[in-house]
């Protein structure tokens, strides 16, 4: 463009010269630049401007995730869970993509809206390369289904600040019953097409679905956890007033039909389902992985390619698991030497692993302890806290708060996870601990884990997510696992640089044996399902491997079965950005800032990796530049 108007300006000159006087100036080298920007900011407004539209359209497809983002349109409803609703939203966002193609040159964006442009598009050729293994997936299973996040959602996120917010509730719970029937009608068509989960999937779908509808209305005793929450929220709205105790009544009348006319007949259906294909399920001591399943192998790689947003084969993965587990037991013989451990590194893991009535290593298995856990973890996150301005310009808006996995969805040895808060911060983010076995809670892994899902982990990236106003909507709550799981594995690996974090070497050891284990996914990850592992040889992988229980071992394996490819995001992406700060930091030498260079990564909300890579890489050039 400036060497286009270099020679505009030249022939003007020689035009004048001749004689010519009656032609227009061109305009200057400044006054093309400065048509080009408002040129440029006039389609990134149009285009920023079609993104919020789309973005809205797609969000009236889901009820459940309007109110995820704190709204309360649609507030009675609850998702379609059918083929054909799936096959509508596709379809909606093919031909929403095909307009964007059609309206908005690509060459003529600014390099932050081809960002935006390039991740709208990638998420539909994502979206449209799935459809071929759409009955692949279980549908239920011990980590995931409705029959966990059905009571979950309406417990934790269901606000009742009205009369109307709780006939609307009331409705939930009756749509809740459809929905949850519409998720076993396709597992039934998964099934029959040759897709069976494993037995222990099944028996912690029956568990939970158990627990769920164990307790008053559905049986004697107690009530159960989603006639608490209801009672709980009536009572407030006659407590303050807000509706009379007679209407309270007549709710609490509603619910307990809703519960049991439409709720309690969908989770028997959906038991009845678990216990009859149960008879189908994988032989366990024979391959369980998705090779197994029609179409396997194929459907894994899809996987993988959307899992870690590269195109690495589950080869190159296995591999690098391998190194990366060579390289962290080197980390992990210093520390054993440091602490005056006398025999070898798997000596070590097996006296961390049989000191669970040791208290320098375990919390009682209390409720004394369980707390002493949850105020732990709170201590160091507001350690973490007081310390963010010095490695972030951008802060989140959102607080955190620790909390213990509700009864009926808590596993012994199960992973920690994260819930994210509202993007207006009304709603604080969530880090839920499983403490029903704290045997299954080292306290060595304390520090990891808190960093790693709350601050400056999941909290930190998916709140600024949420928060940000300098992108489109879609983007502030986009979800690139490679992206979201590698931040937080790389917030464990940063937490050393804050003051007074791992200053306990075990807790150091908690860090490497946290590292190890996405190293180890890498391996047995690949190992399930392109290697034809089994689950024990899997689970034994893992215990001569790291210092982690063989409850939690066995958790984490049937985790990787259920979700094949997932765990493989998290050392893949958190490398990536490791490499990209090693990249700034020696190209920059003097002019590199950590906290650019976090607000970098952090500031255009989840990416692919090769997007983030390329948006670095301009950030690098920019700071060259100036």
């Amino acid at each position: 463009m400036i060497k286009h108007t270099a020679s505009a300006i030249a022939l003007a000159f020689v035009l004048t010269a001749c004689g010519q006087s009656n032609q227009a100036p061109a305009p200057t080298e400044t006054e093309q630049a400065t048509a080009n920007a408002e040129q440029m900011a006039e389609t990134s407004a149009r285009l920023n401007a079609w993104f919020d539209e789309k973005y809205e359209e797609s969000l009236q497809f889901s009820p459940v995730g309007l109110t995820m983002l704190g709204r309360k349109d649609k507030y009675d409803e609850i998702d379609c869970f059918t083929i054909e609703c799936m096959k509508e939203q596709l379809d909606w966002r093919v031909a929403a993509t095909k307009e964007m193609e059609e309206t908005f040159d690509y060459d003529a964006l600014s390099p932050a809206d081809q960002i935006s442009y390039d991740i709208w598009k990638y998420q539909t050729d994502q979206a449209v390369a799935g459809q071929e293994f759409i009955y692949n997936g279980y549908v239920f299973d011990q980590m995931n289904g409705l029959q966990s996040f059905a009571p979950t959602f309406m417990i934790n996120f269901h606000r009742v600040d009205s009369a109307e917010d709780m006939q609307a509730y009331i409705s939930r719970l009756k749509e809740m019953g459809r929905a949850l029937d519409q998720a076993v009608g396709i597992a039934k068509e998964s099934a029959r097409r040759g897709v069976h989960a494993p037995k222990f999937a099944y028996e912690g779908v029956i568990d939970q679905s158990q627990k769920v509808i164990t307790g008053a209305p559905f049986t004697e005793g107690e009530d159960s956890a989603i006639y608490a929450d209801a009672k709980g929220k009536i009572a407030a709205l006659v407590e303050t007033g807000k509706v009379s105790e007679a209407d309270g009544d007549a709710m609490l009348e509603d619910v307990e039909t809703a519960l049991l006319d439409h709720f309690k007949p969908a989770y028997d259906n959906i038991i009845a389902f678990a216990e009859e294909d149960m008879a189908n399920s994988p032989d366990p001591d024979s391959p369980v992985g998705a090779e197994t399943q029609p179409n396997g192998q194929a459907y894994y790689n899809y996987l993988l390619s959307t899992q870690t947003t590269t195109d690495m084969t589950a080869e190159q993965i296995h591999e690098l698991g391998l190194e990366e587990v060579d390289r962290i037991h080197a980390e992990m013989e210093d520390i054993k030497d440091q602490v005056g451990f006398e025999g070898s590194l798997q000596d070590f893991f097996k006296m961390l692993r049989d000191s669970k009535d040791d208290e320098r290593f375990y919390y009682p298995n209390t409720d004394e302890g369980r707390q002493a856990y949850i105020d732990d973890a709170t201590t160091v996150i507001d350690n973490i806290k007081v310390h963010l301005p010095e490695f972030f310009g951008i802060l989140p808006k959102a607080d955190l708060v620790v909390k213990r996995v509700e009864p009926f969805r808590e596993q012994d040895g199960a992973a920690q996870h994260y819930y994210p808060g509202t993007p207006d911060g009304s709603r604080p983010g969530i880090y839920y601990a499983h403490l029903s076995d704290m045997t299954a809670m080292p306290k060595r892994e304390l520090e990891v884990i808190a960093y790693h899902e709350g601050i400056p982990g999941h909290h930190m990236q998916i709140s600024i997510a949420q928060e940000l106003t300098g992108v489109p909507q879609f983007r502030t709550q986009a979800g690139f696992t490679a992206y979201v799981e590698g931040w937080a594995l790389y917030s464990e690996w940063l937490a050393q640089e804050f003051p007074d974090t791992y200053t306990d070497p075990y807790s150091d050891f908690g860090r490497l044996g946290s590292e190890i284990w996405r190293a180890i996914r890498l391996v047995v990850d690949t190992g399930i399902h392109s290697k034809g592992w089994t689950e024990e040889e899997a689970v034994q992988y893992f215990l001569d491997n790291a210092a982690i229980t063989e409850a939690q071992a066995r958790s984490e394996i049937q985790r990787y079965i259920v979700m094949p490819g997932q765990a493989t995001s998290y050392k893949i992406g958190m490398m990536k950005i490791q490499d990209l700060r090693s990249k700034a930091e020696g190209e920059l030498g003097d002019k590199f800032d950590i906290r650019a260079f976090h607000d970098t990564v952090l500031g255009g909300g989840a990416l692919p990796l090769k997007v983030l890579e390329r948006r670095v890489d301009q950030w690098i050039e920019e700071q060259k530049a100036s």
